[in-house]
């Protein structure tokens, strides 16, 4: 029963910045694996960037070099900052997390990037 929740969503202008934070119920690096997911209206839920438990990232191709997954121990959270936001990434963003054979989901966070 890991519980995860996701904080920082809102509405921002074209080329603007958004940082999501995850709150974990426990110490961010004892989890195998996090990520962040995103679901636009309409659409497949697809991954967005995810962290190992070694350290290792990774990033879809449309959000490559805007984008930047992170882990602070100190306060058990997962980060996503995003930058140089298009409409394209309005979507709600879920964090996950894989732990002892589990994996976890939160509710989710609205992003919506419009003019």
């Amino acid at each position: 029963q890991v519980q995860l929740v996701e904080s920082g969503g809102g509405l921002v202008q074209p080329g603007g910045s958004l940082r999501l934070s995850c709150a974990t119920s426990r110490s961010i690096f004892s989890f195998d694996g996090m990520d962040w997911f995103r679901q636009a209206p309409g659409k497949q839920r697809e991954l967005v960037a995810s962290v190992t438990s070694g350290g290792t990232t990774n990033y879809a191709e449309s959000v490559k070099g805007r984008f930047t997954i992170s882990r602070d121990n100190a306060k058990n959270t997962l980060n996503l900052q995003m930058d140089s936001l298009n409409p394209e990434d309005t979507a709600v963003y879920y964090c996950g997390a894989a732990s002892r054979g589990q994996y976890a989901w939160g509710r989710g966070t609205q992003v919506t990037v419009s003019s």
